[in-house]
C-alpha cells in the first residue's frame, strides 16, 4: 500500500518532520501568548477592574496550556534532528496525540507515524547510538 522508505529517504523526511514540528508547536505556543494579551487588552478596554481580573486569569490558563502542550513536540522535533532514538519515541506519541487535531494536526500526525514506522527508521536512528569511528592515528614527524 505505502512504499518503504530507503535510509537515504530518511535522511530527508526525518529532518523535514522534525522542523514540522518544531515549528507547529511554536506556533501554538506563540498562539498562548497572543491570547494572554488579547484576552487581558479585552478586559482592559472594557474598563472594570473584574474583567481585567478574570480574563488576565482566564488568558494566563489557556497561554499555559497550549505552552504545557506545545513543549513536547518542540522537544520530538529537536530529537529527530538530532537523530535521537528518544526523540523518535516521543515523535510517534506526539503524532497519534496529534491525529484527533482535525486538519493539520490529522496530517502531520499521519506524516509522523508514516516516516518513524518505516523498518530504515530503526536504521537510520540506530546508526547514530553507534560510537563513532576511531579517527586514525597521526602520522609521527
Amino acid at each position: 500500500m505505502f512504499t518503504q522508505l530507503s535510509l537515504r529517504d530518511m535522511e530527508q523526511h526525518v529532518p523535514i518532520l522534525g522542523w514540522v514540528l518544531i515549528v507547529s508547536n511554536a506556533f501554538m505556543a506563540l498562539l498562548g501568548g497572543f491570547l494572554l494579551f488579547f484576552l487581558t487588552g479585552i478586559g482592559v478596554i472594557s474598563g472594570e477592574a473584574e474583567a481585567v481580573a478574570v480574563l488576565g486569569l482566564v488568558g494566563m490558563f489557556v497561554s499555559g496550556i497550549l505552552v504545557v502542550l506545545a513543549l513536547p513536540g518542540m522537544i520530538a522535533g529537536y530529537g529527530l534532528l538530532r537523530r535521537k532514538e528518544w526523540g523518535r519515541i516521543l515523535a510517534i506519541i506526539i503524532g497519534i496525540l496529534s491525529l484527533i487535531n482535525f486538519p493539520i494536526g490529522t496530517v502531520i500526525g499521519v506524516y509522523a507515524l508514516w516516516v518513524l514506522f518505516q523498518e530504515s527508521a530503526l536504521a537510520y536512528f540506530e546508526g547514530m547510538s553507534a560510537a563513532p569511528p576511531a579517527s586514525p592515528p597521526a602520522p609521527a614527524a
